[in-house]
């Protein structure tokens, strides 16, 4: 041999050999094995789909057996033993089809044998090597077959009867019978492609559906994290200003107390300098989250202010914020209980923000209802309620990002405090919260008794 041919069959011969053994292991994995797969309940039909195959299961046994007995002169035992192998092959077809198709083989081959020795003995031709009812039965177990296994296995199944089909029928001719094998292997042929066909719209389906449910988690996931930066560059201002404060009170208080230490003024003046460097970070961070947002012409904010530079609202403009709401063309009313106090601007932000939420939901899914703004103010923090009557006519479709709830959620569980969103009377709506005026430091989630991603009143929050 020379060194090309060696060359060749060490290198080209080796890789398709071992292309051939890997293919090869795959079919047998494939056809080989009695690995249970159930063909799927139906949604509204349930078992409807099982019990046509039982039925249609019963006729071929009932028929294959009286067939090959009255005209394929075949005993009466072994007549109902192909048949039933037939009809058997379907039934386990819905649970098992491999080895349903296995049988269904078995059984058309034990039935092509014992009926070619019978033919001939009357003047009637007889259809073979497929008869009536073995051709109903392999259409079904092909059928289930390429519904739940891959596309090459349910070739390969499909050659493989054609082949028997081929050896039985080709090689060996019989007396006085009509043949059925291209009839057959027709129908066989398309059965497969419908099967197939099925199969990969199923599992196109199913990849959609995991799809969109991995977009609509991206999506909420990355509406959590924008309204947790939005929160933070509101809360960055007033932790700002409070350090700000501290460093002015610690630059001022030696001047206030005659010769004063010299103790005192370094620890006064290391105080003023950790607030300046703490400030000079804070700003940068908030300089960070702010460069997220649009630069010169950014669109304004909520109550009008250019976005992230205006001063952060407080409970004092919520008169402003319910007159915003009545010049919409809305009837809202505030009420007021306990002795009204200032709070921690933390607590007075996320309230002022619930509210102007709150609102924003009424004008956006609730045409023509009133709305009623309730503030408590209890001895351990703020309970705030907001509720709007029954919308009079549908909502227009929603322009926001629908996630409103979702920031309200995230306000409370940063103070500690409790939430409840839910249906009130007659298509109403009602949003409850309570900031607690000192937060645990862990802080915990938001616990309600109900809660909904999709806005009842028709729309996404």
């Amino acid at each position: 041999m020379s060194r090309l041919g060696r060359v060749t069959d060490t290198g080209v011969g080796r890789a398709l050999r071992a292309r051939l053994r890997g293919w090869l292991r795959v079919l047998r994995q494939d056809l080989w094995t009695f690995r249970a797969d159930p063909l799927p309940l139906f949604t509204w039909l349930r078992w409807l789909p099982h019990g046509l195959v039982c039925l249609v299961a019963f006729g071929v046994t009932v028929g294959g057996t009286g067939d090959m007995n009255d005209n394929g002169h075949l005993g009466a035992g072994l007549a109902l033993l192909v048949a039933g192998g037939q009809g058997g092959a379907m039934v386990l077809g819905l649970w098992r089809p491999v080895p349903a198709w296995w049988l269904s083989m078995g059984a058309f081959v034990v039935g092509a044998v014992a009926v070619r020795g019978r033919l001939g003995f009357d003047p009637d031709t007889y259809t073979w090597p497929w008869t009536a009812a073995g051709i109903i039965a392999e259409m079904f177990v092909l059928l289930l077959l390429a519904l739940r296994v891959p596309t090459r296995a349910a070739i390969t199944a499909l050659a493989v009867t054609a082949l028997l089909t081929y050896v039985l029928e080709g090689l060996r001719d019989a007396e006085r019978y009509d043949t059925t094998g291209v009839l057959s292997l027709s129908l066989f042929a398309v059965v497969v492609v419908v099967g197939t066909a099925l199969r990969g719209r199923r599992e196109a389906r199913a990849q959609l559906v995991e799809q969109t449910t991995l977009t609509a988690e991206e999506r909420t996931r990355r509406t959590l994290l924008e309204e947790r930066s939005r929160i933070a560059r509101e809360l960055h201002d007033v932790v700002a200003h409070h350090m700000s404060v501290i460093s002015i009170q610690a630059q001022v208080a030696p001047h206030l107390v005659e010769n004063p230490p010299d103790e005192l003024t370094e620890n006064l003046a290391g105080i003023r300098q950790n607030a300046l460097e703490a400030l000079t970070e804070l700003r940068r961070v908030l300089g960070v989250l702010r460069s997220e947002q649009a630069g010169p012409g950014q669109p304004a904010g909520p109550d009008g202010d250019t976005a992230g530079h205006a001063p952060q609202p407080t409970l004092d403009r919520l008169d402003a914020l319910v007159d915003n709401t009545r010049a919409a063309g809305r009837e809202v009313t505030t009420e007021i209980n306990g002795e009204r106090r200032p709070l921690p601007p933390g607590v007075e932000l996320s309230a002022y923000r619930i509210v102007q939420e709150a609102l924003s939901n009424v004008l956006r899914h609730a045409p023509g209802a009133s709305a009623k703004v309730r503030l408590t103010y209890q001895p351990d923090g703020l309970e705030v309620e907001i509720v709007n009557s029954r919308p009079t006519g549908p909502a227009p479709p929603s322009t926001g990002a629908g996630h409103g709830l979702l920031g309200m959620r995230e306000r409370v569980a940063m103070l500690g405090g409790t939430m409840t969103a839910h249906p009130w009377h007659w298509d109403g709506f009602k949003v409850t919260a309570f900031l607690p005026d000192t937060p645990p430091a862990d802080a915990p989630g938001t616990t309600r008794s109900t809660d909904t991603a999709t806005d009842p009143r028709g729309g996404t929050p």
